[in-house]
C-alpha cells in the first residue's frame, strides 16, 4: 500500500479477501460477494449500480476533466473441492476460489474505497467494475450489452490477474496477444452396430474415432503456420455399450485455443473436413457441433506503454517485467479489450519459499497475501494518472 493508504485499509483488504474466499460462489450466483462489495462502496460514499443480476459497478467522478477508465475485477469461483490448507478455506463443498478472483475483488475494492475521499486528485471518471461469471458462462459480454461502457463512454479498460509463476509483488505486462481464445466442439460419429465376433458386418465407430483423434492433431503440426499458437485438445471420448457389441455411436469433445483470430475462424472447417474424410474412408458418418467461446485477449500497444510508464514510478511494486509470451488460457476480459483499448496485467503471488507453487485452478492453490498491497497500489496509480493521459 502507498503512503496515502493506512495499515487499517490493508487489514480490511485482507479481511475482505478471506471472507470472499471462505464463501465462494459460482457464476451469476455471487449474491453474498456482490452484497459485500455494495456495502463497502456505499459506506465509502461511492455511487453503485447493479448489472446482470450480480454485477456491481461503482463510479467515482473526479473534480478535474479527463477520460473515463474502467478497472475490472471478476468475482466468481470454480466447482472444485479446496485442499489448500488455509485457515479460511471454502465453507461451501465443491466450490473454491482457485483462480484468485477473491483477491482481484478485494484489491479493486480497496483501491476504490481509498480513492473515494480523494476525488480532487482524480481527472475524469473511474468505473470500478465487479464482474460475475468469468469462469463461465461469461459475465463481461452481458455487462457490455447492458451498457457498462456507456454513460460516460469508457476510453480504456484495465484488469489484473494473479499468477503464481511470478514472485510476490512483481507485475507483468506485454503488448499484443495476452491470452488465447477458447472454443469447444462436439463430434458425433455414427456407424453400424453388430456382434463383436463379426466386425465386418458393422461399422465400428471406436477405431474411427481413434483415427480422427490422431488426424486432428495434424491441424496444428501440419496445417497451421508453426509461428502461430494453436492448441487442439480432445477432452472426452464416449462410445459403446458393452465389450461384445460393435459401437454404432462414439462422441468426441474438445477445445481449441488460438491467439490469431483469423486462424481461429479457420479451425471448424478444418476439423469437419478431416473428420468427414476419415469417416468416409470407413463407411461412417459424423456431425460437428462447434461453439465459439471467448475471443483472445489483445493488449493495446499504446495503452500498455502508458501503463508501463505509470507503474515504473508506482510504490509497492517489487519489479515490473515484460512477459516473454502470452498464455493459452482464456479470459472474458477479451470482450472489453475488443470494444475499447484494453490491458491485462499479471500480478505475482507465489508464496515465499515455494519452489513449485500450485497453479491456478488447482485444489491446492494458495497465494501470498502480501501481493494484495501491490494490487491495490497498481489500481490506485492507474486511477490517479491514466485518465489524464490516455
Amino acid at each position: 500500500m502507498s503512503a496515502l493508504d493506512s495499515e487499517q485499509l490493508e487489514t480490511k483488504v485482507i479481511a475482505w479477501r478471506r471472507e470472499i474466499h471462505a464463501h465462494p460462489e459460482l457464476g451469476f450466483q455471487e449474491h453474498r460477494t456482490s452484497a459485500l462489495v455494495e456495502r463497502e462502496l456505499t459506506a465509502a460514499g461511492i455511487d453503485t449500480m447493479r448489472m446482470v443480476t450480480t454485477g456491481v459497478v461503482g463510479t467515482i467522478k473526479g473534480t478535474r476533466p479527463g477520460k473515463t477508465l474502467l478497472l475490472r475485477a471478476d468475482m466468481d469461483a470454480l466447482p472444485l473441492d479446496e485442499r489448500s490448507g488455509e485457515s479460511f478455506s471454502s465453507t461451501s463443498p465443491g466450490v473454491m476460489h482457485a483462480c484468485g478472483h477473491d483477491a482481484h475483488t478485494a484489491m479493486l475494492l480497496g483501491a476504490a474505497v481509498s480513492l473515494a475521499a480523494q476525488r480532487d486528485r482524480i481527472a475524469g471518471t473511474i468505473k470500478f467494475v465487479f464482474q460475475p461469471a468469468e469462469e463461465g458462462p461469461g459475465g463481461a459480454k452481458p455487462m457490455i450489452d447492458a451498457g457498462v461502457l456507456e454513460n460516460p463512454r469508457v476510453d480504456a479498460a484495465v484488469m489484473i490477474h494473479v499468477l503464481p509463476l511470478l514472485e510476490t509483488g512483481v507485475v507483468g505486462w506485454r503488448t499484443g496477444p495476452m491470452m488465447a481464445s477458447a472454443d469447444e466442439f462436439r463430434l458425433e460419429i455414427g456407424g453400424r452396430g453388430g456382434h463383436a465376433a463379426a466386425p465386418h458386418l458393422g461399422v465400428d465407430t471406436i477405431p474411427v474415432a481413434a483415427e480422427i483423434v490422431g488426424a486432428l492433431q495434424r491441424i496444428t503440426s501440419r496445417e497451421v503456420d508453426p509461428l502461430e499458437n494453436v492448441v487442439l485438445s480432445i477432452g472426452t471420448i464416449h462410445g459403446g455399450q458393452r465389450s461384445n457389441i460393435i459401437a454404432d455411436r462414439t462422441e468426441l469433445t474438445g477445445t481449441v485455443r488460438c491467439l490469431n483470430e483469423t486462424v481461429r475462424t479457420s479451425i471448424p472447417q478444418r476439423i469437419e473436413r478431416i473428420a468427414r474424410g476419415v469417416c468416409a474412408a470407413h463407411g461412417a458418418r459424423c456431425t460437428l457441433h462447434y461453439e465459439m467461446g471467448y475471443p483472445s485477449v489483445q493488449n493495446d500497444t499504446r495503452l500498455v506503454n502508458l501503463i508501463a510508464d505509470v507503474l515504473r514510478e508506482a510504490p509497492d511494486i517489487t519489479r515490473l517485467v515484460e512477459l516473454p509470451a502470452p498464455r493459452m488460457g482464456a479470459e472474458d476480459f477479451a470482450y472489453f479489450a475488443q470494444a475499447v483499448p484494453g490491458c491485462m496485467l499479471r500480478l505475482g503471488v507465489a508464496p515465499p519459499g515455494e519452489r513449485d507453487p500450485a497453479m491456478l485452478h488447482a485444489a491446492e492453490f494458495r497465494l501470498d497475501e502480501r501481493a494484495l498491497r501491490t494490487g491495490v497500489s497498481v489500481f490506485r496509480e492507474l486511477a490517479l494518472r491514466l485518465p489524464a493521459i490516455v
